[in-house]
Formats: C-alpha cells, structure tokens, sequence
C-alpha cells in the first residue's frame, strides 16, 4: 500500500505542476496590464518551461497509469491555449504591436485560427511533430516585440503569415517529445527558453550574444521544419 500512495502522491504533484502554468498565465496578465512588457514574457516562458517539462516528470511518474481517472492532457489543452494563444493575443493587442485599424482584427485572427487548430484532429503526427505551424504565438510576439522590434506593417503581415501555416502540411519539431531519440533538440529548446529570458532580464538593453542566439536559435528551428518535412524520414 505504501509504494501505492507514494505514487499516487507523486502524480498528483505533477498534475499540480501543469495546473502551476494558468496561475503564471494570470501573473502575466497583471504585467500586460502595467505595461511591463518584459515581466509580463518572462511569466509567459515559465509557462512554456512547465508546458516542456511536465509531460517527462508524467511519463517517469507514470500519472497515467496511476491516476486514470485524471487527464493530464485536457488540463494541458486548457493551460496551452490560455498561454499559447489568448494571452500572446492579448499582450500582441495591448502592446501596439499592429496598425491601429488592424490591432482588433488581427487578434480575432490569431484567437479564431488557434481555436480551430485545437480542433483538428492529429495534429501531432506520428513521427512526434507537429503538423502545421503549432500554436505558438508566445513565441511569435516575443520575436516582434523583443528580437525583431519589428514595424507594426511587418507585424500584421507575420501574424496573417503564420495563421496560414497553421493548416499548411508541414511539420514542426516537438522538442520534448524527442527526448530519448533526439537529446539535442530538447537541450537546443532549454537553452533557447535560457536566451530569451537573457533577452527579457537586459530589456530595455540589447545584448548582442543573446538576441544572435535567438537568431540562431529561430534558424536551428526552421532548419528542422525543412527536415522533417522535406527531407528524409
């Protein structure tokens, strides 16, 4: 009985641990609400720090074999589209980041389209990659506001750039999922995740060495999309 409740215990605390991200979720919004942009990102990647390891504590926990009755993946679906779509979409509104006339559109635009990728069915393949440019739109206003610092004109044209990727078939690395088979991609996303709070700790500054490794780390990500979806399987 002992081994039993100590498992149990274990998978509920990484249950907690995945639930942990919608209370960063709404300490980013506060932030967004103040204007401190940086504050209110550096919330959003603790989000996707827990949103990238959670699911390997769950596997080696075993919650679901110990806990079936709870789904870890509904809580995650929950958490992801706050983190990944309706809170980018909202610090992407609240920071100007698009023409005046296009700010509501074009955030409409990422809410609907994020929604409708939710729904489609396998949307990650069986070789563990996204099909379609996944729901990432932290990530993508990070790269506007803080990497690029790019025009509102250029904005808008990324943001309806990458709505349409969303259904075009092709395939982008899942870094967490790869662990065992591709420990490079998984060590290449943390140390990514590491530059960009690098980038959000030095804001208003621009640190050289960390917005080139964002470059580089946006170009490492790109190549492996053209990998995975043009080369050799």
């Amino acid at each position: 009985m002992a081994p039993y409740s100590y498992e149990k215990t274990l998978a509920w605390l990484v249950h907690l641990y995945t639930a942990s991200g919608i209370a960063f979720a709404f300490l980013s919004i506060l932030e967004i609400n103040k204007q401190n942009w940086s504050m209110a990102m550096i919330y959003m990647m603790i989000c996707l720090f827990i949103d990238g390891t959670d699911g390997i504590l769950a596997r080696r926990a075993k919650v679901k074999e110990t806990l079936p009755h709870v789904s870890g993946k509904d809580i995650d679906f929950v958490i992801d589209f706050v983190t990944y779509a309706l809170l980018p979409a909202y610090f992407f509104y609240s920071a100007d980041l698009a023409p005046s006339a296009l700010a509501l559109p074009l955030t409409f635009l990422i809410l609907i389209v994020s929604t409708i990728y939710y729904g489609i069915q396998g949307m990650v393949t069986e070789d563990l990659t996204f099909r379609g440019f996944p729901v990432l739109w932290n990530l993508v206003v990070f790269y506007q506001f803080f990497v690029f610092q790019s025009s509102p004109g250029v904005n808008a044209l990324m943001i309806v750039g990458f709505s349409i990727l969303h259904f075009l078939p092709i395939q982008i690395s899942y870094p967490s999922q790869h662990l065992r088979t591709d420990k490079w991609q998984m060590t290449m996303g943390l140390l990514a995740l590491g530059g960009f709070v690098g980038i959000l700790l030095d804001y208003p500054g621009r640190n050289s060495i960390f917005i080139g490794a964002a470059w580089i780390f946006m170009l490492y990500f790109g190549g492996k999309a053209i990998q995975h979806t043009w080369g050799r399987k």
